[in-house]
């Protein structure tokens, strides 16, 4: 090598790395340019929406598109970089009760889009009937979630609200007279797509009593006199921002974990004097005196709500979380005094679903760059797409997302069975087999699901962001908010580590779970054998021959189950509650797996079903783990990682096969 010029790199001289390119996540039928980049996503609105959706299918076409344009995802940079503050004070050492939280124009961006797009509002379009309307819902979440930063917060809340208000729209004022109107307005505001008109809305239940367990609420709500109504009328405290009235009770408390605090209204827990009771609350209150000019914009303020102080979090920065001091805040009692925690469950069950719908979404992102990097890292003198032990990692961390996305959308299915008609929305589809028509049985089957879908899908999106992180090596681990952040996995992977706490953590969940197993008045007494068990059998026999071993696994693996279950009191299952979720995890998924690889020969599809079930397979089940030669197993990997087997035939051969 003597006389070699050696030539150093320098910052603008070397090697590059060239920038991975991320495609849109999902590509309509008709569009015969493009696929979609997310092979599941395509699959799951096969599975559950008919060929006629056309319009819904358009709307999750082109969001995600709109997701990857440079403009999105530079508000989506602001608000992860400039975090919101608070300014409790004005000028002169006064409270600041007009404005205290400093939001960013690309958090409100955000917003503004997920409103026009109807992540929240196609699910209450109710002349929709022929689809189901959570799925087309979910799925723009879908496509949406990552590039949206934390705004999916939120508008989770705000679909548990307008889910919630709309049944009691109905109700009779009782003694709150205009309650209604008010009910209507907040909902008509909350399902809207016109940013000018629409709301979000914040969820308060959390105290330092308690986290997740209410009974020790602290929040105390009376009933304001009629002397105490005409000091607040002398006061100007009459109406809330948009000139509806306020509430005939007062609350006042401490919340200590409030998210989307910069919400126009919130659904709040209080204590009554007939127990824990639900609440609507305006955010701000108009402060108009009767020297006012009535031609005059009224000015506002905080409806008695101090934001004492942000939390200062690992994950979801972006996300203004609030510790919150009540006092005086005028409010409506939502149903009936004491039935508060009733009432707050429709709004958890939405919030669980999306939930585990984040992580799921999130996690699509990471694997989609996972997928993009591979392509065009160079290692060893080769991309890192030849590397069979590099494909074998990331295709099984595909098909544990593949079964995390399947579950996910089928509680979402289930969410739109209970609100929708089965023979509208169900019949002609391939979902025909999956969802039951009886609409009681559905109910039950999401009330057993859904803190099972909450704990484990959340639980993977975490590790499988991680495996991401990982896929890129140094780069996964740095805060990358150059080029819009698209390759940021570190900050999805922080926002992600919440979803196992939020809206219950795995402990809770499970504890959920064993309520739901022992209570007799649901499933005819036995909700595991005869709702549960009757959807598993259905299905499984459903699925296609080609998966006949694989059945019998899923099949041996309930009746462990069963078994568990029967032999058992309540407190030892409440020990044995996290292997329950496993269980029930194992069991749904492969069963959804496998009756989607069955309608069509998709390599993919097959691929992933026989792995999942074959590695959840318990020991002693006689199923291979195996499916073949490592050589032949390398393609499938490709095809199960990429959708789609692109090893030239050198590199076959230098595996063996040829």
């Amino acid at each position: 090598m003597a006389g070699t010029i050696l030539t150093p790199s320098s910052s603008t001289t070397g090697f590059f790395q060239a920038l991975p390119v991320l495609p849109p996540q999902y590509t309509q039928p008709k569009d015969t340019r493009n696929v979609s980049d997310d092979k599941v996503l395509a699959r799951v609105l096969a599975l559950y929406l008919p060929p006629t959706a056309t319009s819904a299918t358009t709307s999750i076409h082109n969001l995600a598109r709109r997701t990857l344009q440079p403009a999105v995802l530079s508000y989506g940079v602001d608000a992860e970089t400039n975090h919101p503050t608070l300014r409790p004070l004005t000028t002169f050492g006064e409270e600041n009760r007009n404005d205290p939280l400093w939001v960013t124009t690309g958090w409100k961006a955000l917003k503004d889009i997920g409103y026009e797009e109807g992540v929240v509002a196609v699910a209450y379009e109710k002349q929709n009937t022929a689809w189901n309307r959570r799925i087309h819902e979910f799925a723009l979440g879908h496509v949406w979630i990552n590039s949206a930063t934390m705004t999916g917060c939120p508008m989770s809340m705000t679909d548990g609200a307008a889910t919630l208000l709309s049944r009691h729209l109905e109700d009779a004022d009782g003694d709150q007279p205009g309650r209604g109107a008010v009910f209507r307005e907040a909902y008509r505001r909350l399902t809207s797509r016109d940013p000018a008109v629409a709301w979000t809305s914040g969820q308060w239940m959390t105290e330092r009593t308690g986290g997740s367990d209410v009974s020790g609420t602290e929040t105390v709500a009376h009933q304001i006199s009629r002397e105490e109504l005409e000091l607040e009328a002398k006061a100007g405290r009459m109406y809330d921002n948009v000139g509806m009235p306020l509430g005939p009770w007062r609350i006042d408390g401490f919340k200590w974990f409030s998210s989307a605090t910069d919400s126009e209204m919130a659904v709040m827990l209080a204590r009554t004097s007939k127990g824990i009771s639900a609440f609507y609350a305006p955010m701000r209150r108009s402060v108009r005196t009767e020297l006012s000019n009535e031609t005059e914009t009224p000015l506002t303020e905080l409806n008695g709500i101090r934001i004492q102080r942000l939390k200062n979090k690992l994950g979801t920065k972006s996300l203004p979380t609030a510790e919150l001091e009540l006092k005086n805040t005028r409010a409506w009692l939502i149903g009936e005094e004491g039935q508060g925690v009733k009432e707050i469950a429709a709004i958890l069950n939405i919030t669980r679903l999306h939930t585990a719908a984040g992580a799921a979404g999130n996690w699509a992102r990471g694997l989609a760059i996972c997928r993009a990097y591979t392509k065009v890292r160079k290692v060893r003198g080769g991309l890192l797409q030849d590397n069979p032990q590099h494909l074998r990692w990331m295709a099984d961390e595909t098909v544990k997302y593949w079964a995390a996305t399947h579950h996910v959308f089928f509680g979402v299915a289930l969410q739109g069975a209970t609100e929708q008609n089965w023979e509208d929305m169900v019949r002609g589809t391939k979902a025909e087999k999956l969802i039951p028509k009886d609409k009681n049985e559905v109910v039950t089957l999401l009330r057993l699901l859904t803190p099972v879908i909450k704990a484990q899908v959340s639980v993977a999106a975490v590790n499988g962001l991680r495996e991401c992180m990982e896929c890129l090596g140094g780069v996964g681990y740095c805060e990358n908010n150059e080029d819009g952040g698209l390759m940021n996995i570190a900050k999805t992977f922080r926002d992600n580590l919440v979803n196992p706490i939020w809206e219950g953590t795995v402990s809770v969940m499970a504890e959920d779970v064993v309520r739901v197993l022992v209570d007799k008045r649901l499933g005819n007494g036995n909700v595991l054998e005869n709702t549960l068990g009757s959807w598993v059998r259905t299905v499984l026999d459903s699925c296609s021959s080609k998966f006949n071993e694989e059945r019998k696994a899923v099949e041996q693996r309930f009746n462990t189950m069963v078994a568990m279950v029967k032999s058992a009191d309540k407190e030892e299952l409440l020990y044995h509650g996290r292997e329950l979720l496993e269980h029930i995890e194992a069991i749904v998924c492969a069963a959804l797996l496998m009756y989607d690889a069955g309608h069509d020969s998709d390599e993919a599809a097959i691929a992933i079903a026989l792995r999942w079930a074959r590695s959840k397979a318990l020991p002693g089940s006689g199923v291979q783990t195996k499916l073949g030669p490592w050589q032949k197993d390398v393609l499938v990997d490709k095809k199960i990682f990429f959708g789609e087997s692109s090893l030239t035939e050198l590199q076959f051969r230098k595996l063996g096969k040829l």
